[in-house]
């Protein structure tokens, strides 16, 4: 049985101590704490990759991304990404770019920090079939050898849950006991939203009223104020504004 301990999950700060200071270039595969991490991971079907957040560069990717997205370390990009994530989770894939894009400045500005971000996809494995994923993304500043922010993308199958239909996980802050390998009280950490009403909150947000969002996704105006009402009673929030406001701290930024 894999061990979900989640106190193992210190093994990837430990990684991220150890060499924040080489700029995570030319590691050694065979360094210790990788070949630990690497055991680790292949029995919890998992693999992780190191980003510089400035460039938009992936440094380095753990062996798994071969076994779990049939692309080898060496290879991996992350437009690669956009392929291989399911086509009705694009659009929160783009927003969740965004936010890494706006979480890396206010570290790089602050010059000091971490944050903690994660959430679900369904994505493509090697047979061609969607697995289901947790994606949690640790955020570090780093003052050198170049001043830096770094991500570590860790990414989870988790197959085992069965994700309900109108809720996807979702969590950004700092509480690291959010990092940890993926239980189902962290599963069902997130917003109660299906894709359909996630795609009409956001073109709410973006000034549509409900005419020209039903236009917009070729649905009746009765469809769209069902939805609507249907968001606001999940959240039990009262008026949209409020729902809105919600999103807008966690996710649509």
């Amino acid at each position: 049985m894999v061990d979900t301990d989640p106190s193992n999950y210190n093994l990837f700060l430990d990684f991220l101590d150890t060499l924040s200071g080489v700029g995570f270039r030319n590691i050694d595969r065979n360094h210790p704490l990788m070949m630990e991490l690497e055991e680790i991971m292949e029995a919890r079907n998992q693999f992780f990759y190191i980003g510089d957040l400035m460039q938009m560069k992936i440094l380095f990717s753990s062996r798994g991304s071969l076994r779990m997205i049939g692309i080898e370390p060496g290879e991996l990009n992350l437009n690669q990404f956009m392929e291989l994530t399911h086509p009705d989770e694009l659009q929160r894939l783009c927003l969740g770019r965004t936010l890494v894009i706006k979480l890396g400045q206010e570290l790089y500005q602050a010059e000091r920090g971490t944050r903690l971000l994660s959430t679900n996809f369904r994505m493509r494995n090697p047979s061609g079939e969607y697995s289901h994923i947790i994606v949690q993304c640790y955020f570090m500043y780093s003052p050198g050898p170049t001043k830096c922010v770094y991500f570590l993308k860790l990414h989870t199958n988790v197959d085992w849950y069965k994700r309900k239909k109108q809720k996807f996980h979702y969590y950004l802050g700092e509480d690291l006991s959010m990092f940890r390998y993926p239980d189902k009280e962290l599963m069902e950490t997130g917003i109660l939203l299906s894709e359909r009403e996630f795609e009409i909150i956001k073109l709410v947000a973006e000034g549509l009223n409900s005419e020209q969002i039903a236009e917009k996704l070729f649905l009746s105006i009765n469809t769209v104020h069902t939805h609507r009402t249907n968001m606001l009673k999940k959240t039990g929030k009262e008026n949209t504004s409020d729902l809105i406001f919600i999103l807008k701290e966690r996710v649509l930024k």
